[in-house]
């Protein structure tokens, strides 16, 4: 398949780098295309412990991304996943579900977005997630937040600090799309977590999807913090991915 963009070597894979209504995206091809053109979708923090990444070019799957840097899976975000999710399926011809990776912050723009399209997502691995913006980057649970991510987050959703305390759509708060529909989550957390707290975040999740009848598999790392993320060996999160996105 030829893409567009201008070429390089990612890992030993085909990258293609361009820009989508001015922002930047990439496509990684695997050296074998798996039946019916499979693909996993990494939210944030591009070639960041990409093991994961690379196991899923090696099993067939496209790797792609577009940057949603500081939109903290706002309505932004979305438009511009929107619009990448139409291009890939689209011109490109990409499986109409698409597997969705996200690190850290990267929780929130794939749980938003999987939560308004549960007819587009075969699966969600999340890693540390934040799944609410009060624990993160708002630091109104026991983590820190961030002072300059809290200012960024509130002014691209267009809130005060109190209607954000008072938002009723965070990940957490807007499951049941996804466990109507089906969707498997496998959450990767350290219980350790300094930064995204995990009974704040992940923990809350579980309960919640578990109560709508959802499928949600949790591998903890005892005593892990925020970093690193995924797994020294990730064949449990690959062999989820593969079981759980029949084409």
């Amino acid at each position: 398949m030829k893409f567009q963009g201008t070429e390089d070597i990612y890992h030993g894979f085909t990258r293609y780098s361009f820009q989508l209504d001015g922002v930047q995206c990439y496509i990684v091809e695997p050296k074998e295309a798996a039946l019916g053109c499979p693909w996993l979708w990494r939210a944030r923090f591009w070639d960041a412990w990409p093991a994961v990444d690379l196991a899923m070019l090696e099993q067939g799957y496209y790797l792609v991304h577009i940057d949603v840097a500081n939109l903290y899976g706002s309505d932004e975000a979305l438009v511009r996943w929107d619009k990448f999710y139409d291009l890939l399926t689209g011109e490109y011809g990409f499986a109409k579900k698409a597997v969705l990776e996200g690190f850290s912050r990267g929780g929130l723009i794939i749980f938003n977005w999987g939560e308004r399209n549960p007819d587009k997502v075969a699966c969600i691995y999340a890693d540390n997630p934040v799944c609410d913006f009060k624990t993160w980057p708002l630091g109104c649970g026991d983590g820190p937040g961030s002072v300059g991510d809290m200012e960024n987050c509130l002014k691209v959703y267009g809130m005060t600090m109190e209607e954000a305390l008072e938002y009723k759509l965070n990940p957490l708060d807007n499951l049941a799309p996804l466990a109507a529909a089906k969707i498997p989550l496998i959450h990767v957390c350290g219980d350790a977590d300094e930064v995204v707290p995990y009974p704040e975040n992940t923990a809350i999740v579980e309960k919640r999807y578990r109560e709508l009848g959802g499928e949600i598999k949790i591998i903890i790392k005892p005593g892990g913090k925020h970093h690193p993320h995924c797994l020294e060996d990730p064949t449990p999160i690959v062999d989820f991915i593969l079981a759980n996105n029949q084409l």
